[in-house]
């Protein structure tokens, strides 16, 4: 069982900024990508942006040049620093694992919970 916890959501002005973090615990004997995804009211769940363990790092295009995402690998932790956020980024944000249990080459997904992060004036 892996456990993620999201923190960081709220509520911003337009051209504000937050950060999100997750961290993940429990069984874990490696992680391959940590990302975050998003889901706005009526809309499918999008990839925002992922990090591989060497620190590779892919974003959406809605949010090249104003999104960073990190990872801590020692404590399993990733972060989304958001600056410049618009109203089109009001969502609900959740941390994603890649990662296997054991030394066995099978992998599995776990989803956080989702924090809501609110872009309004």
């Amino acid at each position: 069982q892996v456990q993620l916890v999201e923190s960081g959501g709220g509520l911003v002005q337009p051209g504000g900024s937050l950060r999100l973090s997750c961290a993940a615990s429990g069984t874990i004997f490696s992680i391959r990508v940590m990302g975050w995804y998003r889901q706005a009211p009526g809309k499918q769940r999008e990839l925002v942006a992922t990090i591989t363990g060497g620190g590779s790092a892919n974003y959406a295009d809605s949010v090249k040049g104003r999104f960073t995402i990190s990872r801590d690998n020692a404590k399993n932790t990733v972060d989304l620093q958001m600056n410049s956020l618009q109203p089109e980024d009001t969502a609900v944000y959740y941390c994603n694992l890649d990662y296997r249990p054991t030394p066995a080459w099978v992998f599995y997904h776990s989803w956080g919970q989702g924090t809501q992060v609110t872009v309004s004036s």
